[in-house]
């Protein structure tokens, strides 16, 4: 029986990766430090797991002497510990860095001493920043970030460099990444520094990068959950999701059953990889939608979505995923639709609020 490793395995993603791979057979352990900013109850996170059939280890992935021992008997790692969302402002910069880039380093380096040689690491749409565009006359373009002085005047939309209308996108793997934000630097630099372990040790890892992951046992009430978790969240309350913009921001919203779904594939991928080898696949559900769907997918009739037409530097106008590359390689693709998933989760329980 294959044992795992997986970091940050009491989260919102990490907890539904866990569940499948213990009903899939595999022995399954869990390192997770439960902070307090994402856990609003650490007993209940905890005792999650171990009811999931999964061993708890409470213990940081910065703490090299916790990652040794979480090793022992492992042969792949699931690393999904991480700092994640946009952040309040750039005071939560060391924390991102310190959680994110020296934790994977860390994890990386425990791997090394224990012999470890497997590796799927959880990556993010963010890392290409604003997405893929078509000209007027066909070419597929790349704006550069939008200016304050546009967003504040209303003027939501990037254009192309003589000003005239952009088409947006899929984007795919081969994309050139652009970083627009902090999380998003951090998701770059992991992914190079698990492409480094990859040379240097003759290891082989799957990067996923998810795209924008929505589902039952999102955090509730925390700056760091993503917009699906913010928008839950205030018609929990009572209140009307507040959409930014003018809601016309295109994502790709993928439950996290499939996101588990696509982890267990390149676990399944990872280990009977041959020789060593880096790959990174998005992970997303394939449909276009925008914000403002989202928010009139799971508000209620007497708390219908506001848009603000309030704004957010480092966020990116369209994003959308092309996932060919992990159907055809991996065999996975989406199987929950938009209106069935958002149909549910404007009624799922949420993870009790972070302190």
């Amino acid at each position: 029986m294959t044992r795992l490793l997986v970091t940050g395995g009491a989260g919102f993603i990490g907890s539904a990766i866990v569940a499948d791979a213990v009903r899939g057979g595999y022995e399954v352990r869990v390192l997770d430090t439960l902070r307090a900013d994402v856990h609003g109850d650490a007993d209940a996170a905890a005792a999650q797991v171990t009811r999931l059939g999964a061993e708890f280890v409470r213990g940081d992935v910065r703490d090299p002497a916790a990652m040794d021992a979480a090793l022992d008997g492992v042969e792949v790692v699931v690393h999904e510990a991480a700092k994640v969302g946009l952040g309040v402002n750039f005071q939560d910069a060391p924390d991102y860095v310190s959680s994110n880039d020296f934790g994977t380093a860390v994890v990386l380096a425990a791997m090394d001493r224990a012999d470890v040689g497997r590796l799927v690491l959880a990556s993010s749409m963010v890392v290409y920043g604003e997405g893929a565009y078509r000209t007027s006359d066909g070419r597929i373009v790349r704006p550069a970030a939008r200016r304050a002085s546009d967003l504040d005047a209303g003027r939501f939309d990037a254009v192309a460099e003589d000003g005239s209308s952009l088409t947006p996108e899929l984007i795919d793997e081969s994309f050139d990444l652009d970083p627009r934000n902090v999380y998003a630097q951090t998701k770059v630099a992991q992914e190079h520094l698990a492409s480094a372990w990859v040379r240097a040790t003759g290891g082989s890892a799957i990067a996923l990068r998810y795209h924008n992951v929505y589902g039952p046992g999102m955090p509730a009430n925390t700056p760091y959950a993503g917009v699906a978790s913010l928008f839950r969240s205030a018609v929990a309350r009572g209140e009307s999701p507040r959409v930014f913009e003018d809601g016309r921001q295109r994502r790709d919203f993928v439950h996290v059953n499939d996101v588990a779904g696509a982890n267990l594939a390149a676990i399944a991928a990872i280990s009977t990889a041959a020789t060593s080898s880096w790959r990174v696949f998005n992970v997303g559900s394939g449909a276009v939608h925008t914000i403002g769907d989202m928010a009139a997918a799971i508000a209620d009739a007497d708390h219908p979505p506001v848009v603000t037409g309030e704004y957010r530097l480092g966020d990116v106008r369209h994003i959308t995923a092309s996932s060919a590359r992990i159907a055809e390689e991996l065999g996975w693709r989406a199987a929950i639709p938009f209106e069935d998933g958002m149909r549910a989760f404007a009624s799922a329980p949420l993870r009790a609020a972070a302190q």
